[in-house]
């Protein structure tokens, strides 16, 4: 028998039923063979202090630093997780072969590792690796299972992330903690969490320390088009006053008239923090709500893999991609031009070298039906930038006229589209100026020498502060450790040093909301003053510097990559936090001030959330019948019943009592042999004969 385990029951489900495990039994499915299980996220987790020493369950500054002689794992505490780790216990200590179906990503390789090593495996195992959900996927997976040593720098990258986050989140939340804070108050610091949040803060003491000024600008109209003086604003109306004063005596000649043909290059295929972006500035999403969408779009088989960090495809995906587009059939009017003609293989969109584990986040072509309204948006996002590739570039002229009025020289641009290319795609967006974007204005020819009357004027204006973060622009500061970049090449260079991962920044903003480090009014991101204040204690640079964290978060790449050891990066890790005890313990800074009721989460690990349990969808028809025990119920017209009805006999009616049941009324009462409460408080409950 060989065993497979999922991350989730539902992927188990869709796995079971390609390769034939229709059996549904307690806590896996059987058949053809194969045994499919499943975990429910982290099983397992790495000890706490206590679990080490016993005097390390008291938070004691003499206790620090707490280095633990090896690090162990656990099961999480939590009676489903117990129930369910019981069966897979079983099945891998009595099969032939366990093939590892988790997550196909750093922290899914982890989850399986830790289980099978909870669960002391001793079967070869292999690996599943997918990157989307469909049947035709899962199939060709199973056609070319991996080896599971293949994967071992990725759990070993895993390992040494987690150990990190341990050794620096117990220790360090727990010596400022003792040696900064009052009462029951707890100062959390994380590997991530704490550069992030002085990135924040950062911009909040630019903004709070700005004090806006009034400049002058010297304008002028010439043949119905506005020039702008190209020298430094003014500081005094005195000054603008005089300037007025001599472009009165002058006339405006023309000194060069310059078009330019260029192009627009295609926007890029979406990685998780690209589209979270996106989701951010054009719906409001949080990064959060942004990965729980995708990641049920990834479920629902509609999306691929979405915890990327590459906008590329890989080069054998390029004769599939006429195949998708032409099942994109909500979109047909935006895909038939491109299927007109051979799909071209663009260096911009296929590139194994920018490709690792997974490439960039695609629609897989099935068709999006039924979907809640919030998907269904974020679908979008992902079929039009995947169309939009694959279109022609947007083609524009670019103008750009200089002047002079006596000795002021003056300048004014222009921008015209010549063909829309793939902006056709977007036609019917709202226009979004960038800052410093020009907008579409079309100027007339001008020749140079040419020289005429104008109408000068002064314009008054006002210094504005920085922009306060939003999760758009703070996300993207993540991504390259705070350093300001909009060009998307020099983006992709500094991936590897951004901080966090792709799937872990939206929990590490969430966390930073739930320790009331920061608040939001409106799409603004702003620090508090607890925020602000715990960032003021930390004298550590390390602690704090986007950049040194992103050096970090690079060798753990590089760990990933088989290029660094994770036994030297731990000792890193281990130096550092030594360093920091001494350094804080010997330290006299002042209490700070915090917010009323802090969060009790003492240390920080970074990890995707669990993400809050979805109200769950009652499926009747997965459930078996509580009578036989044998088979599963399905519906007819008035009952449910037993799909061996005939031999077996049980049923429920829709509407016992004049009242009809919900699917997950009907639930309880196969399951638990009552329902709640119905209309004017009755119970209802299921007899039936032994």
């Amino acid at each position: 028998m060989k065993v497979c385990i999922a991350e989730k029951p539902s992927v188990a489900r869709d796995i079971a039923e390609v390769i034939g495990a229709k059996q549904r039994k307690d806590g896996y499915y059987e058949g053809n063979g194969y045994q499919v299980t499943w975990t429910f996220g982290h099983f397992c987790t790495l000890k706490e202090p206590h679990d080490y020493y016993e005097q390390w369950k008291f938070w004691r500054l003499e206790d620090l630093p707490m280095i633990p002689p090896s690090f162990g794992i656990k099961l999480i505490e939590n009676t489903g997780v117990q129930k369910q780790f019981k069966v897979i216990e079983t099945l891998v200590q009595q099969c032939e072969e366990v093939i590892n179906c988790g997550d196909a990503g750093q922290e899914g390789e982890l989850i399986q590792r830790w289980v099978l090593l909870k669960a002391k495996c001793t079967a070869p195992i292999k690996r599943l690796w997918i990157s989307s959900l469909t049947v035709e996927a899962i199939r060709d997976g199973f056609l070319h299972l991996k080896m599971a040593d293949q994967y071992d720098n990725l759990y070993a990258a895993g390992s040494a992330r987690a150990i990190g986050d341990w050794l620096l989140g117990m220790n360090a939340t727990r010596l400022f903690t003792k040696k900064f804070a009052q009462g029951k108050v707890v100062l959390s610091i994380g590997r991530v969490q704490t550069p992030t949040l002085a990135m924040i803060v950062q911009r909040q003491k630019e903004i709070n320390a700005f004090v806006s000024e009034d400049y002058w600008e010297l304008k002028t109209i010439y043949r119905e088009t506005e020039f702008t003086a190209a020298i430094d604003r003014l500081k005094t109306l005195d000054k603008a006053a005089k300037g007025l004063a001599y472009l009165k005596e002058h006339p405006f000649e023309v000194t060069s008239f310059e078009k330019k043909d260029g192009k627009e290059g295609n926007p890029r295929l979406f990685d998780l923090t690209a589209l979270q972006v996106e989701a951010n500035k054009k719906l409001g999403y949080t990064a959060d709500d942004t990965l729980k969408y995708i990641q049920n779009l990834y479920e629902k088989k509609l999306t691929t893999y979405p915890r990327v960090d590459t906008t590329y495809l890989s080069e054998d995906l390029h004769p599939k991609i006429a195949g998708i587009l032409a099942d994109m059939t909500p979109y047909a009017a935006l895909t038939a031009p491109l299927l007109a003609n051979p799909i071209p293989k663009l260096k911009t969109v296929f590139d194994d070298k920018k490709v690792t584990d997974h490439h960039a986040i695609i629609p897989t072509g099935m068709h999006p039906g039924g979907l809640p309204i919030e998907e269904k948006r974020i679908y979008d996002l992902v079929a039009r930038r995947f169309i939009a590739a694959f279109y022609p570039e947007c083609k524009i002229s670019n103008t750009t006229v200089l002047g002079k009025v006596g000795q002021v020289p003056f300048k004014v641009t222009g921008k015209q589209i010549l063909e829309p290319g793939w902006k056709e795609v977007y036609a019917n967006d709202v226009k979004e100026k960038k800052e410093g974007e020009e907008e579409e204005k079309i100027l007339p020819h001008f020749e140079v020498g040419e020289s005429g009357p104008h109408t000068p004027r002064i314009h008054q204006g006002k210094t504005t502060p920085p922009k306060a973060f939003t999760e758009a622009t703070l996300l993207r500061a993540m991504e390259t450790a705070g350093k300001q970049v909009d060009d998307e090449e020099m983006r992709e260079l500094l991936k590897d040093n951004g901080i966090g991962r792709p799937s872990t920044r939206a929990n590490i903003i969430e966390t930073l909301f739930r320790r009331k480090y920061i608040e939001k009014k409106k799409k603004n991101i702003y620090a508090t003053q607890t925020g602000i204040d715990l960032i003021d204690t930390i004298q550590t640079e390390l602690l704090k510097s986007a950049e040194l964290t992103g050096q970090w978060e690079r060798k753990l790449r590089l760990i990933e990559k088989g290029e660094y050891a994770m036994d030297t990066f731990k000792d890193e890790l281990i130096q550092m936090v030594v360093d920091l005890t001494k350094e804080v313990k010997t330290a006299s800074y002042k209490f700070i001030t915090v917010a009323p009721d802090p969060p009790p989460v003492p240390e920080e690990k970074e990890k995707p959330k669990k993400e809050p349990k979805p109200k769950k969808v009652v499926v009747v028809e997965e459930l078996t019948c509580p009578k036989c025990k044998t088979h599963l119920l399905k519906k007819g017209n008035t009952a449910y019943g037993c799909t061996n009805f005939k031999e077996c006999g049980f049923k429920i009616p829709f509407a016992p009592i004049d009242k009809k049941l919900s699917d997950k009324q009907i639930a309880d009462l196969v399951t638990k042999g009552k329902s709640g409460k119905l209309v004017l408080g009755e119970d209802f409950t299921v007899k039936q004969k032994a």
